[in-house]
Formats: C-alpha cells, sequence, structure tokens
C-alpha cells in the first residue's frame, strides 16, 4: 500500500508563503496542525487570549479553526457562515438557555460552560463572526472538509444548526426543528455559492482546495443503519467535491477519504474501533499532500510532532480532536 503513488498533484502553486485558512469537520484539523508544524501561514483569525494553557486552548476551541467556529459539517453551513460574514444576511439572535447559562446555537460546544450572559454571548458570535470574513479575505487558500449531509434546521427563521437542538443544550421541538437529509443537488449548489461568494468579496482568490472526511458518522437520523448511512452519504459528498474541482477555476480534490478508505488500504489506518483515525494514517496523508506540492521537502516532522517545538505543545491523536458528533454515540443503546 505504500508504493502507491501520485494521488494528487497540486494545481496551483501551494508554498510556506501561502496564507491558508482552513475549517470543515473534524479531520480538518489535522490540515491545520501539520501546516504548522511545517512552517507554513496557517490563518489564526481569532487567537486565544494570552497567557492561555493548551488545554485550555483545546477545551474553548481556540486554535482549531482559522475562526472559533466549531465544526462546519456541510456545505450550507459554509454558505451560512459566509453570507453573515460578508453581511448578506444577519444571523437571528437565538440561543439556548441552561442551569442560568447561555450556549450559542451556533457553535454550541466552544464554551463548555456556557456563556454568563445573553450579552456575552452575542458579542462572542459576532466576533467569531468578523473574524471568519477576515480569514477568508486574508486567505490565498481555502481548505475545507465537507463531513455530514444529515442537517437540522429552524423552521421559523430557516437557519442551520450544526448539532441537533437538545444534544448539548436547548430543547427538541419536533414542529420547530426539522431534519434534512441533503442531497448532490443540494449539497453541490451551497458549495458552488458560498465560493462564488467568498471570490466576489475578495479580488485576488483564494484557491480551494477540498476533501471528504474519512471518518464515518457516529449516528444518524436517516432511518438507515448507519453503516449504510454513511456509505451514502460519503458517496454524495465526494462526487460532489469532484464536480465543484471540475467546474470551478482554482479548485482542487485531495484524496484523503480514499487514502484512508480505500480498499488496498485494508482499514490499516484505523483505529481498533474502525472510527477513528489512528496516527499512522494521519501522517500518511499529510505526507502524501506534501509530496504533491513538488516544490517543498517533505523530510519535515510528521503531524504527530509539536507544532510550535516547545516542550508542552500539543500532540495530535485520534481523540484529540474537537469534534462535536462524537457526542452523539452518548444517544446510543447501552450495552
Amino acid at each position: 500500500m505504500f508504493d502507491i503513488s501520485d494521488l494528487w498533484v497540486a494545481p496551483f502553486p501551494i508554498t510556506q508563503s501561502t496564507k491558508i485558512t482552513t475549517y470543515g469537520s473534524c479531520f480538518a484539523q489535522h490540515f491545520s496542525r501539520a501546516l504548522v508544524a511545517r512552517g507554513f501561514r496557517w490563518i489564526d483569525a481569532e487567537p486565544a487570549p494570552r497567557g492561555l494553557s493548551n488545554d485550555s486552548n483545546k477545551t474553548f476551541n481556540y486554535g482549531v479553526f482559522s475562526a472559533r467556529t466549531g465544526n462546519i459539517y456541510t456545505t450550507s453551513l459554509l454558505k451560512q457562515w459566509t453570507e453573515w460574514a460578508l453581511g448578506h444576511k444577519s444571523p437571528p439572535d437565538l440561543f439556548w438557555e441552561k442551569d442560568g447559562r447561555y450556549f450559542d446555537p451556533f457553535r454550541p460546544v466552544i464554551e463548555p460552560d456556557g456563556f454568563g450572559s445573553l450579552e456575552e454571548l452575542l458579542a462572542s458570535r459576532a466576533h467569531t463572526i468578523a473574524a471568519f470574513r477576515t480569514s477568508i479575505l486574508d486567505s490565498n487558500l481555502f481548505v475545507f472538509t465537507l463531513g455530514l449531509t444529515e442537517s437540522w434546521w429552524d423552521r421559523d427563521t430557516g437557519v442551520e444548526y450544526p448539532m441537533c437542538p437538545g444534544t448539548i443544550a436547548g430543547e427538541f421541538d419536533d414542529p420547530k426543528h426539522l431534519f434534512k437529509n441533503q442531497d448532490y443537488s443540494f449539497v453541490y449548489q451551497n458549495l458552488h455559492d458560498a465560493i462564488a461568494m467568498i471570490r466576489k468579496a475578495h479580488e485576488n482568490g483564494p484557491a480551494f482546495l477540498l476533501t471528504v472526511s474519512p471518518v464515518p458518522l457516529t449516528a444518524t437520523n436517516s432511518g438507515n443503519h448507519v453503516l449504510v448511512a454513511t456509505m451514502e452519504s460519503k458517496s454524495v459528498l465526494r462526487a460532489v467535491a469532484g464536480q465543484i474541482a471540475r467546474d470551478m477555476d482554482d479548485t482542487s480534490y485531495f484524496p484523503s477519504y480514499e487514502i484512508i478508505n480505500a480498499a488496498p488500504y485494508r482499514a490499516t489506518f484505523f483505529e481498533p474501533n474502525l472510527h477513528s483515525v489512528n496516527i499512522n494514517g494521519v501522517n500518511h496523508v499529510m505526507k502524501t499532500f506534501f509530496q504533491g506540492l513538488q516544490e517543498l521537502p517533505i523530510d519535515t516532522p510528521p503531524t504527530g510532532e509539536p507544532a510550535t517545538g516547545t516542550d508542552d505543545a500539543p500532540r495530535p491523536s485520534s481523540t484529540d480532536l474537537a469534534c462535536e458528533e462524537e457526542l452523539l454515540s452518548a444517544f446510543g443503546p447501552k450495552k
């Protein structure tokens, strides 16, 4: 399997001076870590407060994506964040309250214990929207990892939630909260629209690199077995990513999904639970990426090396990601 080569070649220049933004599902976090470890210019538009420890950075979702959005699993969520950032729409003043604390429905896990007041929540949300705008307008390359087709919506306002209300905070309201398993045309149109909006607002770019998360679904509301739901969802996302890469200039698809899931790799890159991707898989994906850049040496620290060069720098592993969907495992059948 390690003799397989030439899986991807960058169709546009990507160098250590390229300003790179990353968003998407959990697996997108491996890209940012690998880029930082190799001295690339990863954009952190919403850095942690000075003096915050590495553990606290992770707890409060700093340094995870280029802004403190949490996971953006769907292309429609990417479009929603883009519309807010560019001023095409404004987010509704929705919030969830629990035990006197306030939770942001659009970033439900960034403050694990909630905000102290609604004013603090709304100010933090506005700050993240501004940081998201900065990250897309300053970037030369936008890396987006497609993760899910299953989504939850608010009937009254038409906005999308990153998680089903009631799983982390809030209360599920059957008439109010709508489930949508997005089909090919819906996923395609939202991704196309998001890219077009960003490029219209950004005079000189950016180029886009699309990937599909190889991590299987934790749970499904489709009515199918989660294995069947996973294959359908990932197939739709993979087809959309490939078609968008063909249809839009300066857009490329990188095969992290295939590297982990294709038959020749024999599930070697999964943890024993056959869900989490192990560090060897992560390093092989990133090695393939850097090999595809052609102009850069690949004998640089693997993803498992400290990103900052300090002794207390975080070392990524399959369980060291901010992954909201993993919380759904708590709602499964007990064994």
